[in-house]
């Protein structure tokens, strides 16, 4: 896939935009924009979404991703499309939940992503942000897994990356009891990393955004795999994990142009390999 490729794919979907680098150079924002439904995740925006994320993966362009909703949803995502939840049955549910899904296409990309969290963010939305690398939210989003006030639970990772971010008993309190949580609280339990105000939420997330964009490609990659396979590895195995990939890195031409600009004391010209 060609440079610039990520704008494109997306011009051809109805309910996701994305423009690169119109913050800041190297970041991909894509936006989820159905707004009648508040971006409940119906068939069509998860498949345009996995589109638009393939592409993101592929250009050269992109080095991070910003993940929000559109102003005029007024939400991040405000869960799934319960209409399309009501007409299936058990098979037909194990068919749509085959992987990849839309959680693992956000959760498994090689390159970053920030959730910006700009309003209501439940059910399968919430599972959307805990696939994304770090989570800035605005005063007045709400977070919570309702699905059991439906008489069914989370089936889109919630029961496994939650209580890997809050801890088993604050997981328990949100699937068991379908409580909604604000961006405060949230962010005093784990689930959200920091809390602007409307007015500064862009102004921290590009911030952040440009920080990482403008880090070698490959060290980004390597960090994150490093950094998630904390969860999932026993500590022993995760160190040797961490130490491979570690020294994978000194294959990099970025890890020679990364030193030496330390050394001369100017700024380095990353060449992602």
């Amino acid at each position: 896939m060609s440079d610039g490729d990520t704008g494109s794919v997306a011009a051809d979907c109805d309910l996701v935009e994305a423009s690169v680098g119109d913050r800041v150079a190297g970041v991909a924002t894509v936006v989820l924009n159905r707004p009648d439904a508040r971006n409940a995740l119906n068939a069509q925006l998860r498949r345009e979404l996995k589109s638009v994320l393939d592409a993101a993966e592929d250009d050269d362009e992109v080095t991070v991703v910003v993940l929000t909703g559109s102003d005029e949803s007024s939400a991040f995502v405000a869960g799934a499309d319960v209409t399309e939840l009501r007409e299936r049955d058990a098979l037909e549910q194990r068919e749509a939940s085959k992987r990849p899904r839309v959680y693992e296409y956000v959760d498994d990309l090689e390159k970053p992503v920030i959730a910006r969290v700009n309003g209501h963010c439940l059910g399968g939305g919430s599972e959307l942000a805990l696939g994304c690398d770090v989570r800035i939210a605005q005063y007045g989003a709400k977070f919570g897994q309702p699905e059991i006030n439906l008489g069914i639970m989370p089936g889109g990772g919630a029961t496994q990356r939650l209580p890997r971010l809050v801890g088993e008993g604050q997981a328990m309190r949100l699937v068991l009891s379908g409580e909604l949580v604000d961006a405060e609280e949230a962010h005093d339990i784990g689930l959200v990393d920091e809390v602007c105000d409307p007015e500064d939420i862009d102004d921290r997330v590009y911030d952040l955004a440009g920080k990482m964009a403008a880090k070698s490609p490959v060290a980004l990659e390597l960090a994150k795999k490093a950094v998630k396979a904390g969860s999932r590895m026993g500590l022993e195995e995760g160190i040797e994990y961490e130490a491979e990939l570690f020294a994978l890195l000194f294959a990099s031409d970025d890890k020679n142009e990364g030193i030496d600009a330390f050394l001369e004391d100017r700024d380095p010209e990353w060449q992602g390999e």
